[in-house]
Formats: C-alpha cells, sequence, structure tokens
C-alpha cells in the first residue's frame, strides 16, 4: 500500500519526473509478459501504482489533501499484498476492425489467463473485481486481474521455482516461462 508520505509534492515530483521516468521505465520492462501476438499482462507493483498516481496528479494538478486521498484510494487496490500478483491485461489489435472482430469473440478470456509456480497448480486470474468489463457482445481491450497464490506456490518462489504465464482461452492460446529477470521482479513481491 502507497502512503501519502512515500508521494513528492507537485513541484518536487516536476523537478524529479525525468529521472523518475526512466527509471520506471526500465522497471515496467521487468513486469511485462507478452502472450502471443495480441495479449500484454503489466504487472503491478508499489513502484509502478505510485509512478501512476504521480502522474495522475500532475496531470489533474491535484495538490488539495482530499484530492491525493482519492487517488491513493483508487490506485491502491493495484498494489499486490504479498500473497498475490496483480496485473493489467491488455488485448491488443491494432486495426480497429479486427479488434471489434476478435473483442467479440475473446468474451471470457480475462478469466482463462493463468500462473503457475513450478510443477504447481495452475492459478487462474480473478478479474475485473471494480467494475465489469465484459457485456452481451464482447470484452474489454483492458482487464485488472488478480492471481492469489497459495502459501505452497510462494514457498517454491522463494525458493526458486520457474513461473509460466499463460491463456488457454478457446479462441486464444499462449504459455511461456518467463526468463530470470521477470521472474526475480515477480517472485520479490511476495512475502
Amino acid at each position: 500500500m502507497i502512503k501519502r508520505e512515500e508521494l513528492l509534492s507537485l513541484e518536487a515530483y516536476a523537478r524529479a519526473r525525468n529521472e523518475i521516468r526512466a527509471q520506471v521505465i526500465a522497471h515496467k520492462k521487468l513486469r511485462t509478459v507478452h502472450l502471443g501476438e495480441h495479449v500484454t499482462l503489466q504487472f503491478e507493483d508499489a513502484v509502478l501504482i505510485r509512478y501512476q498516481i504521480q502522474e495522475m496528479l500532475r496531470i489533474e494538478r491535484i495538490f488539495e489533501e482530499s484530492g491525493i486521498q482519492g487517488e491513493l484510494e483508487a490506485y491502491n487496490p493495484l498494489v499486490p499484498d504479498g500473497a498475490n500478483w496483480k496485473a493489467t491485461m491488455f488485448v491488443e489489435y491494432p486495426d480497429a476492425e479486427e479488434r471489434r472482430r476478435m473483442l467479440a469473440r475473446l468474451k471470457g478470456i480475462e478469466r482463462r489467463v493463468w500462473v503457475q509456480a513450478g510443477e504447481g497448480e495452475r492459478v487462474y486470474a480473478i478479474a475485473d473485481e471494480d467494475l465489469e468489463r465484459e457485456n452481451e457482445e464482447k470484452t474489454s481491450s483492458v482487464h485488472f486481474l488478480r492471481f492469489e497464490l497459495s502459501a505452497d506456490a510462494r514457498a517454491a518462489l522463494r525458493r526458486g521455482a520457474a513461473i509460466r504465464i499463460g491463456v488457454d482461452h478457446p479462441h486464444y492460446s499462449a504459455s511461456l516461462a518467463v526468463d530470470a529477470a521477470v521472474r526475480e521482479s515477480l517472485a520479490g513481491d511476495l512475502a
């Protein structure tokens, strides 16, 4: 959870923004997983969410305590709590017509994304707890996922178990073992 005292004032953030942005871009690479050509998972953590909050405060010129607290309340649920991973999932098709067609075919994809620690059980995502992002015609191109990891899975990851991530929707399937740098970054989220 990000606390108010961890945030910079608008002025201090403006002075440090270029340096912070460069650090966040490098950090984000360690937390991004591409599942095939059209699905990307961005695993959130305090570094990325703090940056998002700072950017929102800057863009909206929010400096009053109530506004800052509102941003903290909106974004803190995206920070993993030591027993889970949280990710933003993007379903990406550059062509608008293909995107429309595929979002209709991929209804439910957000519930078919999984993670696996070593040889353990697959853990499927709990999706879109904030609001429903799917309707009768199509799914959304952006979803928020939570993966609740068992004590056994967390222990295996702390011992160095590999991480596999995938999606097994009838119209879209992909999986991979994450590289060592991504594995280390994600394992670092676990208490």
